[in-house]
């Protein structure tokens, strides 16, 4: 039965006032902070002198950029051994809060000592999810997430990112180091996270746990597809709000303004794609299909920080390939999912898959 006209224009009408106020919500929460700060351009070499390709890549008088994305695409072509690491020998686990030092140093000491808040589940259990926040989340951020799955049996640790919250240096008012104007210190930071979440993981193995998931949102996201990448232990993954690329959200996203401020008429942004290839997604898919895994992809229509369209293109390589996976599109911006009554349905779809799949 078609429906009249004049239901269909008010339906038109009704879906575009929507469009309208997400737009106009997204904009007001996403420019609330004022103390966003554009720094000078850095190539920061002196980042890489650590990483593992390094000895591959001798420097042979190229321009820095050129020799950091040839180094970029070395540690892509051998990201085993890029993202490999030493197993910590210092945890600690001190009430609910494990500490220890992060397998890669870094030029700030506060740092290099990663905190994860761990959320243990009553019984005999051998589930466990690692939880990786979102940019510039708070310490107590994804507390509830971590509770409600708690509640359902599976234990959960969530890990502060680089530069987060503990780990942020004196000088820093947001994690600003984490996703930067300096390339090679924005490599290094993302380096460190998938590492010192792999070592997150092994601590867990040694407490007996035998099954693992993975929780990431927005940089956590990327941050998780990553470590998934290179973790066979993780068979179970969820992407909440996600991307196939890196240097386009930076270039793109309503959030990170100042932070391609800082970068025009300094690099143009395919060069900063070549140059941030060891942090992209995009390099890393075939490794993320050679695991038997199951995984959940959450988008937001109205996403303007992960536009659209970079989440497609991500489920598009994912079909591609015929992974085990199911998609969940949510009504909704990047800074409303955080918000009643998106930040319960997202919390539900997130708890379901991971009950029933782990």
């Amino acid at each position: 039965m078609a429906f009249p006209r004049w239901v269909k224009r008010t339906q038109t009408k009704l879906r575009r006032r929507y469009r309208n106020h997400m737009g106009e919500l997204e904009t007001r929460l996403a420019t609330r902070d004022t103390n966003r700060v554009v720094r000078p351009f850095e190539w920061g070499l002196e980042r890489t002198e650590h990483w593992p390709c390094v000895a591959e890549v001798p420097r042979d008088g190229s321009d820095p950029a050129t020799h950091l994305c040839r180094l970029s695409q070395a540690a892509v072509e051998n990201s085993d051994l890029f993202f490999s690491y030493q197993t910590p020998l210092d945890f600690r686990l001190t009430g609910n809060i494990l500490r220890f030092t992060s397998p890669v140093r870094s030029p700030s000491p506060e740092n290099n000592t990663v905190y994860g808040q761990w959320f243990p589940a009553p019984g005999r259990s051998k589930r466990a999810v690692m939880v990786l926040p979102h940019w510039n989340a708070k310490f107590h951020e994804h507390g509830k997430l971590c509770r409600a799955l708690q509640l359902l049996g599976i234990s959960a640790m969530r890990v502060s990112l680089p530069y987060h919250d503990r780990r942020m240096p004196p000088e820093l008012e947001r994690a600003d180091y984490t996703v930067s104007v300096n390339i090679a210190g924005t490599i290094d930071a993302t380096r460190q996270a998938v590492i010192d979440t792999r070592a997150c993981l092994d601590w867990l193995e040694s407490q007996g746990y035998q099954k693992f998931g993975i929780v990431g949102t927005s940089l956590g996201s990327c941050y998780a597809f990553l470590t998934s990448a290179h973790e066979e232990r993780l068979r179970v993954n969820v992407f909440n709000l996600f991307s196939l690329y890196f240097a386009d959200i930076v270039w793109t996203g309503l959030t990170t303004q100042h932070i391609r401020q800082g970068l025009e008429g300094q690099i143009e942004l395919d060069r900063l794609r070549d140059a941030w290839t060891a942090t992209t997604p995009l390099s890393y898919v075939d490794k993320f299909a050679r695991f038997p895994k199951q995984s959940l992809f959450l988008y937001a229509t109205y996403d303007t920080t992960f536009l659209p369209k970079y989440s497609k293109a991500m489920l598009q390589q994912i079909r591609q390939r015929g992974l085990d996976h199911q998609v969940v599109v949510l009504p909704c911006g990047h800074y409303t999912l955080g918000r009643t009554p998106f930040q319960l349905l997202d919390g539900y779809h997130i708890c379901s898959f991971l009950k029933k799949r782990l």
